[in-house]
């Protein structure tokens, strides 16, 4: 500072009091005014100090009202520095740093914000009731839950009063939002309370009990959400149409349809008009279930209450109908949305991108990107990644590289990110192709964008996957070295690692470090655990595990239970496998499939095949489908049983259920068969009642001289035919082939029946040869004759009529051939 303007300085007016900037006199507001003019100078120092020795103010009294006119946060702490370090001025005050506190909290200047708080601290300095709820507010809109709790505590401190209600519902959006349900509810319930002397009792609305509300339906505790605004009713709670949309929400994401419904009801009939945000909700939870009929139904009401149908509800309709394979209907509401003047949004376009993607059509869902550019829409990540992975799936890496700019371009405009590498390394992974993934993992930290955890997880998980153990240990090491603390997830999939490759101890001793470092492992990385120690039959420690899993206030699911069933049946304890299964029973826990399947698997093993039947009609009463280890086990039993009728009764009642078998249901079926003794045989062709077609056709075939392989194999074939399986039966005839089976009259008949049956008449010659002479033609008209009683009670079926033209065009040949040798010969 020059010596001219210290000769200048004189003893400074200081304010009265601290009046609001509105009822400043004229000449502190023009001083203000020039004071920020001059900030936006180069030398703006030594022209504030002569502007303020002019107006003989102390700066300290003024800079509050300075820092609140400040638009910029840059100007803002340059005048903050200025005024903080100028000689002859008192001591900068708590309205000082809580202007500046709002100042970097409008701006989200974080690092500032904490710096402003810090030295107020050190200071001893009280920041206002208004900046504390600013910046209250700054840190709960950025997720930063726990600041934002803490600020909220020191208002109730420093002012004993709670914070202004806009700043406490941004805590509770804060907390809902993050699943901090609980504390949420903590904070409300501390908020119902009086605010304090100043007389602010008013610290929650309307809005507030809503989040809450919500925070609990998202929970699935929907039923309490019901119970706090019938408890706050009245109390400061208004009623208002949001708690029902919010009820009717909550209740169509837990798939309760029905409660929902009567909400909209009840909503009704205490007087509330449904909101276009009712509709879409029901719209959502219907749409989710396939029920478009209700769908229909209330796009009526929409109509009738006079709402206009947004862009959201339709794209929920839209990407519902894909899902459930509608494509027609889907295609129907794009044409309603586009004549009720509704425009897409680049939701519209992702879902029909995303569908496209899915059946592989990559050229469509480009053309869809065009027009989403061509209405001026941006595409995003989740516009490019299907189209990406899509590439992937293919094979084209060089395409999927190209798309994975984009994503870069899309979202930043510069080189690809985190997220864009991450997509591209995900999509590479799932088909496969783990070497491509690892050198896109170098070329990206080539450039300067480091994998974090997830992508470390992606890669690990592929290597074990692939048996590359090794590697995966390397990529932990270097995760490491860059002190990156792997998750849970991460944790889980190393540990399955070392079970796949047979170190079991290894796997063990990383599970139990997790622990000790204070890491959940979550139930995905018990059932890990359990299923290692299960697969080395260490029944022992499995259950240790399962218990230690409860304490850890995890409760085991389905998976759990079943491996330890599993387990137990492997190990031939059926005993302990049907107690671990009462268990599940009374721990409330649904058995699922496989639990019933490994419990029947255990009767078989044990030849109790009336237990395996009983367990098999329970799993049945649960409305569980049995999948097709469950009937191969069951038809694998009774083959071994000696019961050769039960195990086509199986085999026949998973065809009419449309489980499709697999090479060892074959292989039990025609071991089963080919045991058959003549007199068994005799026995089932005479009775009548409760017929099997496999075993009938089987019989049929022995007698009329056929072997019993061949007949094994042409009865499974008939049946599969019989429900349309051909596909399945091309693949097993091929199997044949292999083993030296050539096709044969009754192959060809069966086959030209499940032709016939699914409408490919006209295209047999392509599927099957017809290179059969005229005998092998009539053994295969015999033979369809008898399929005709089983299939067309005794009707003559079109294989049938084929097969007689067939014949007709040997016959006629075999006259052209006679007629011809005749001639020859005259």
């Amino acid at each position: 500072m020059s010596k001219a303007v210290l000769s200048r300085i004189k003893p400074r007016h200081r304010l009265k009091g601290s009046p609001s900037s509105s009822s400043l006199p004229p000449r502190i507001k023009n001083l203000i005014t020039d004071v920020i003019h001059i900030l936006k100078t180069h030398q703006y120092r030594d022209s504030l100090e002569s502007r303020f020795a002019e107006s003989e103010v102390v700066v300290s009294d003024v800079a509050h009202f300075v820092i609140d006119r400040i638009h910029d946060p840059e100007l803002g702490l340059k005048f903050f520095d200025w005024a903080s370090t100028i000689p002859f001025s008192s001591p900068l005050n708590g309205l000082a740093y809580s202007s500046l506190l709002k100042l970097m909290a409008k701006y989200r200047v974080f690092s500032q914000m904490e710096l402003v708080l810090e030295s107020m601290k050190a200071q001893n300095l009280k920041p206002t009731f208004e900046a504390l709820n600013n910046a209250i507010c700054v840190y709960a809109e950025h997720g930063s839950v726990n600041r934002a709790l803490q600020l909220f505590n020191t208002v109730r401190e420093v002012h004993n009063c709670f914070p202004s209600v806009f700043a406490n519902n941004s805590l509770l959006n804060c907390l809902v939002k993050n699943g901090k349900v609980d504390i949420a509810l903590e904070v409300y319930d501390k908020m119902l309370q009086k605010g304090g002397d100043d007389g602010m009792d008013v610290v929650v609305d309307n809005y507030s009990t809503s989040i809450v509300v919500k925070g609990l339906c998202d929970l699935g505790k929907v039923e309490e959400g019901r119970r706090l605004i019938n408890d706050r009713w009245g109390k400061g709670c208004v009623p208002h149409v949001v708690f029902y949309n919010v009820i009717i929400d909550g209740y169509c994401k837990m798939g309760n349809l029905r409660g929902a419904t009567k909400v909209l009801e009840e909503l009704k009939l205490k007087g509330f008009l449904p909101t276009l945000e009712t509709y879409g909700a029901l719209i959502a939870g219907f749409c989710k279930v396939g029920n478009f009929q209700v769908v229909d139904q209330l796009l009526k009401e929409i109509n009738v209450m006079g709402l206009n149908v947004n862009v959201l509800v339709f794209n929920n309709i839209i990407d519902a109908q894909y899902k459930h394979g509608l494509v027609e209907e889907a295609s129907e509401t794009m044409r309603r949305m586009a004549e009720m003047g509704c425009e897409p949004d680049i939701t519209t376009y992702n879902i029909l991108i995303n569908f496209s993607c899915s059946g592989g059509r990559i050229k469509e869902a480009e053309e869809f990107i065009e027009r989403a550019k061509e209405r001026r829409l941006l595409p995003n990540k989740y516009s490019y990644t299907p189209i990406m992975h899509a590439y992937c799936k293919q094979g084209d890496y060089v395409m999927a590289s190209d798309i994975l700019f984009k994503i870069a371009e899309s979202e930043t405009g510069g080189k690809p990110d985190l997220v864009s590498y991450g997509a591209f390394i995900h999509g590479i992974v799932t088909v496969g192709e783990i070497d491509v993934a690892l050198m896109v993992q170098e070329k990206m930290i080539e450039k300067g964008v480091f994998p974090d955890a997830q992508i470390y997880n992606i890669l690990m998980s592929g290597l074990c996957k692939k048996g590359r153990f090794p590697a995966a240990k390397l990529l932990l090491s270097e995760m490491l070295d860059r002190n990156l603390q792997p998750d849970a997830h991460v944790y889980a999939t190393l540990v399955d690692g070392f079970i796949r490759n047979d170190e079991l101890d290894k796997a063990t001793t990383l599970f139990e470090v997790v622990m000790s470092k204070g890491i959940d492992p979550g139930i995905v990385g018990y059932n890990v655990m359990i299923k290692g120690l299960c697969k080395f039959g260490k029944m022992t420690d499995a259950v240790a595990y399962l218990n230690k899993m409860k304490v850890a206030h995890h409760t085991p699911d389905e998976y759990t239970y079943s491996t330890v069933i599993d387990g137990y049946v492997k190990q031939h304890d059926l005993d302990s496998a049907l107690k671990m299964f009462g268990q599940m029973m009374k721990q409330k826990c649904k058995p699922n499939v496989v639990a019933y399947t490994c419990l029947i698997n255990g009767f078989c093993k044990k030849a109790d095949m009336s237990r395996a039947e009983k367990v098999f009609r329970g799993m049945e009463s649960f409305d569980l489908e049995p999948n097709v280890v469950t009937y191969t086990i069951l038809i694998g039993g009774f083959c071994k049983a000696g019961k050769p009728e039960k195990a086509a009764s199986f085999f026949e009642l998973m065809l009419m259920r449309n489980c499709v078998p697999n090479d060892t249901t074959f292989h039990y079926l025609i071991n089963g068969l080919t045991n058959i003794t003549d007199s068994t045989l005799l026995i089932r062709k005479n009775e009548e009642n409760d017929r099997s077609l496999i075993l009938d056709f089987f019989a049929t075939m022995i007698s009329d001289g056929w072997s019993q392989m061949i007949a094994a194999y042409n009865s499974i074939i008939v049946c599969l035919c019989k429900h349309g399986m051909v596909d399945t039966v091309q693949l097993l005839q091929t199997k044949m082939l292999r083993k030296g089976f050539l096709m044969d009259s009754v192959c060809f008949t069966a086959l030209l029946h499940g032709l016939c049956q699914t409408g490919k008449s006209k295209e047999w010659k392509d599927i099957i040869s017809g290179d059969m002479n005229k005998i092998e033609f009539q053994t295969a008209f015999e033979y369809s004759l008898k399929l005709d009683k089983y299939l067309y009670q005794g009707r003559l079926s079109e294989a049938s009529f084929i097969l007689q033209t067939l014949i007709e065009d040997s016959k006629f040949s075999d006259q052209q051939d006679k007629d011809q040798r005749v001639t020859s010969l005259q």
